[in-house]
């Protein structure tokens, strides 16, 4: 699983490229809804080609990025039978607190140095219990090109927030930066708490778009792969 997890960290790499630069989609487009490579979820796309929106994916995240002030990722990983385990032995809260500290946040921090987490809070009625929470990334802004001339070589410090939780038997990670901490340079003055309350409705926006689709999956110890022979059901 971490492999596929490695690419949520280095798929921010590519989001600079401009929408013709891209490269091909592994799911498809339909309208202004994107569908996932393994038929697990939709969602309505949260950027326009007018604004420089832009999709980039891979099998298991997809990533819309705008000229402004979104950037949005969404990964959707199968359970393998360790998975499975694990979350069935610690419980939910723990569980998703142990995916996030030993593959999310792990690979941000293989990817930028002094990644912190400020905050994070366990939600138990969202998705049948989800993990929110807010990390610090110096150097890490998706928007570098659109930050102010930076004095006395501080390092511009970017803020994540991230969702998780589990559906379908697949975890998903929901994350987003708050852009404008970057952007607006001195002229920002928004609190920790306010910041997370921004943070807060980004996620849920991205979460009422989204539609799930329930896959027959192979049952043991590999990733799940979906059946191509069955037809998705919807739920949520």
């Amino acid at each position: 699983m971490s492999r596929y997890l490695l690419a949520f960290a280095l798929l921010s790499s590519v989001l600079a490229l401009r929408a013709q630069d891209a490269p091909a989609l592994i799911g498809r487009v339909n309208g202004r809804t994107y569908v996932s490579p393994t038929g697990v979820f939709k969602v309505t796309i949260p950027v326009l080609p007018e604004l420089g929106g832009a999709v980039t994916d891979t099998p298991n995240v997809v990533t819309f990025q705008d000229s402004f002030n979104v950037h949005v990722s969404i990964a959707a990983f199968p359970q393998d039978a360790t998975q499975r385990w694990e979350m069935a032995t610690r419980g939910k809260k723990d569980y998703l607190d142990y995916f996030f500290a030993n593959f999310v946040l792990s690979d941000f921090k293989r990817s930028f140095r002094g990644v912190t987490v400020e905050d994070s809070k366990f939600r138990p009625d969202t998705m049948g219990g989800a993990l929110i929470t807010y990390i610090l990334i110096p150097g890490g802004s998706m928007f570098t090109d659109h930050m102010p001339p930076v004095t006395n070589g501080a390092v511009p410090v970017a803020k994540r927030g991230n969702m998780l939780f589990v559906k379908n038997g697949y975890i998903f990670v929901i994350s987003t930066e708050l852009a404008e901490r970057v952007i607006e340079g001195s002229a920002y003055k928004k609190t920790p708490k306010e910041e997370d309350a921004i943070l807060d409705q980004k996620l849920s926006d991205v979460l009422d778009k989204m539609d799930f689709l329930k896959v027959s999956t192979k049952s043991d110890s590999g990733p799940s792969v979906p059946s191509p022979l069955s037809a998705p059901t919807r739920t949520r």
